[in-house]
């Protein structure tokens, strides 16, 4: 049988890698805009990813009554205490650029690192990208979201490399591989990022969830 499923998130790249994961399933993916008659916007205020993950699916799920996948993601670099973290997305402020936030990383990194006679100390910074996905079906258990977790490590360089992904993608060097995200291609990322990583531990539940769905149809329908 045919499902769709909303992915509530407004950028554009997140909608896009979602996308891409969930084809093999068959599902129609939409936005909230698709769906929604009217702009659904959700204040990420939490201090976690699981937080935001979680208020998101939550709150679009209770509007629109469908399935609902949410996503909340971002950058940890170990030499700023694990920053940007929740607030990737708007580091250099609301509203910020992918430009913007990645010179705000970097001139960051300038501010902390240089030694007395100004030289720099280090070219690259350990990293990861972390990413949290709940999964909501409106009508079980009240809405309660499943959450899952997966992590990408790698490093912070200083040039950036590669036109692909979005985000911190073209200064972020995955281990093992020594290439950024942003020079691997579609396939490649959705194998080794924190998205496609969290997405391989949602994907049974999510096709449990499909399946029951089905079930309760064909019941229904006698």
């Amino acid at each position: 049988m045919s499902h769709a499923l909303v992915v509530a998130t407004q950028n554009r790249g997140k909608l896009d890698e979602l996308r891409l994961l969930l084809a093999p399933l068959g599902v129609q993916v939409l936005s909230p805009q698709d769906v929604a008659k009217r702009e659904i916007t959700v204040i990420e205020d939490g201090e976690t990813f699981d937080a935001n993950a979680k208020k998101k699916a939550q709150t679009v799920a209770g509007i629109t009554m469908m399935l609902t996948v949410a996503d909340d993601s971002g950058l940890e670099v170990d030499a700023l205490g694990g920053a940007p973290g929740v607030r990737s997305a708007r580091f250099a402020g609301e509203r910020a650029t992918d430009a913007e936030n990645n010179a705000a990383l970097l001139a960051a990194l300038d501010s902390l690192e240089s030694d007395p006679h100004g030289s720099r100390t280090s070219e690259t910074y350990e990293a990861r990208f972390r990413c949290v996905l709940a999964l909501v079906d409106p009508l079980v258990k009240d809405g309660e979201p499943f959450l899952v977790e997966g992590t990408c490590e790698g490093k912070i360089t200083r040039t950036p490399r590669g036109s692909g992904g979005f985000g911190y993608d073209p200064l972020f060097v995955v281990d093992g591989i020594d290439k950024t995200m942003a020079e691997l291609t579609e396939e490649e990322k959705s194998r080794v990022s924190h998205r496609g990583r969290a997405f391989e531990k949602l994907r049974l539940v999510l096709e449990k969830t499909l399946a029951e769905r089905d079930a309760i149809t064909r019941k229904v329908c006698g």
